[in-house]
């Protein structure tokens, strides 16, 4: 359990919502900058892919029937505060389907806040005792209460790149390809999938 009153309303009220984080991504970006003043070219070619394949999935990627059913349906009050970084490659694959997931429900609002900025509260969210984004809190609206958390990726993508990144004869760069042609295929499906069983779980305090 995170420590007592670590995410503040205070936290809540400075936190962006996606289209916000999105224009600060591109406008640091445009003036050679990354979210985390991390300025290498590497970095500032991972926010450049950052930006294209969001943009991708907001255009493209679609919600299917019963997510959005149940979405507009679902009765609890809540917040969900997202951990992240502009050259976050899962966070490229996976944001905007979060973001079209909260506004489909007038319950649920979406807030970002940056990891590198935030590591106390990054700190409480490890991922096997790693930094891993992007991560999402489900808070409910009211008490701000640790409802739940999802991230860094799907289950299935995150044991596929685990078993790849363990496996001495596929390269690092060769995993990391083997990801995003994963997320392409998949389209969104398997982060929908789990999102209709935390809606379940996170749908009341019983």
């Amino acid at each position: 359990m995170p420590s007592k009153d670590i995410i503040t309303s205070e936290l809540i009220n400075e936190a962006v919502n996606y289209d916000t984080h999105h224009e600060q991504i591109a406008d640091l970006f445009e003036r050679g900058r990354t979210t985390n003043e991390d300025n290498r070219p590497n970095m500032l070619h991972y926010t450049k892919m950052y930006l294209q394949r969001a943009r991708r999935w907001e255009k493209r990627g679609k919600l299917n029937v019963d997510l959005i059913e149940k979405l507009e349906s679902f009765p609890r009050e809540m917040i969900w505060l997202v951990l992240n970084e502009g050259w976050c490659g899962d966070s490229a694959q996976t944001l905007p389907f979060i973001n079209k997931m909260a506004k489909v429900s007038d319950k649920i609002t979406l807030k970002i806040i940056l990891r590198d900025k935030n590591l106390d509260i990054m700190d409480e969210f490890l991922t096997n005792g790693a930094q891993s984004i992007p991560k999402l809190i489900a808070l409910d609206k009211a008490t701000l209460k640790v409802i739940g958390t999802w991230g860094p990726r799907p289950e299935e993508a995150y044991k596929m790149y685990k078993a790849q990144r363990t496996n001495p004869d596929i390269p690092n760069k060769k995993a990391v390809e083997n990801l995003h042609i994963w997320y392409a295929k998949d389209k969104g499906k398997s982060i929908q999938k789990e999102f209709m069983e935390l809606l379940d779980e996170w749908r009341d305090d019983s």
